[in-house]
């Protein structure tokens, strides 16, 4: 009898919260739910942290679009000492978020900046701290969010991805295969039923030759290893063909021909 009463109070306050939470509410003269209030206001609030973030750093990202432009940018970012690591930790964050600026041209520099190692470990944890933040934002966001940003071709193909039993083998090979759009990806499987501990893992580590690659054949045209670094790109264009042929092999259904993955 006393533990009914001890639940009951319990019980409760969770239907209050909840009936709370699904309260209708007038926003601009129409009814919406509390909780998708805060959502709404989750969304402000990104856009705006996201702006401010793009206002501050994108003197130095438009100078990278100029001639001679990553040049001048990876002289200002070395000048600026200890807090050179962190403008392009930033930059490398927005190039995922905000998803505007081409990916390798931030590998390019931080290779050329930092060295062929310390430039990729920059570039995989501003991949890890930005992946991270999409798949929280996402979850808190909800569906509606990314079907404003991300085209319905992309999100229709991993509804049929997600029903397969490889599916964190084929979420791996699109992250790891040279010129797909990550940063789509990215905002994609967090729909999924794949775990963020699952997402953060997959994606990251297969990032990880792309990164190194890019950053060596930065490094190596700095010091004058332009062979190497032919070499390094010959490497990366044969790991994109053979994650290719495995895709599609993957991915390939009973009797239908082959798909070709998704281009941008």
């Amino acid at each position: 009898m006393n533990t009914h009463d001890n639940k009951s109070p319990k019980s409760e306050r969770l239907q209050k919260l909840e009936a709370k939470a699904h309260q209708e509410k007038s926003v601009a003269g129409h009814e919406m739910p509390a909780a998708n209030i805060f959502k709404f206001a989750g969304l402000i609030a990104f856009f705006v942290i996201m702006i401010v973030v793009c206002v501050a750093v994108w003197p130095m990202i438009h100078e990278l679009f100029e001639p001679g432009g990553v040049d001048r940018v990876t002289s200002d970012i070395r000048n600026a000492g200890p807090w050179g690591f962190l403008i392009l930790l930033a930059i490398q964050f927005l190039q995922i978020v905000v998803a505007f600026i081409p990916g390798e041209v931030v590998q390019v520099a931080a290779g050329m900046i930092y060295g062929p190692w310390v430039g990729a470990l920059i570039i995989w944890l501003g991949c890890i701290i930005s992946s991270s933040f999409i798949f929280v934002l996402v979850h808190k966001l909800g569906a509606p969010f990314v079907q404003a940003m991300v085209p319905e071709k992309y999100m229709g193909k991993f509804r049929e991805w997600e029903t397969s039993e490889k599916f964190n083998v084929i979420v791996f090979i699109l992250f790891l295969i040279p010129g797909l759009p990550k940063d789509v990806f990215t905002y994609i499987t967090p729909l999924t039923h794949m775990s963020m501990r699952s997402f953060v893992l997959i994606s990251n580590f297969a990032r990880i030759p792309g990164i190194v690659l890019s950053t060596y054949a930065a490094a190596g045209l700095v010091s004058g290893n332009i062979m190497e670094s032919v070499a390094i790109f010959a490497v990366t264009a044969v790991v994109a063909v053979v994650a290719l042929i495995v895709y599609s092999r993957m991915t390939k259904k009973p009797g239908a021909p082959k798909e070709s993955a998704p281009k941008e």
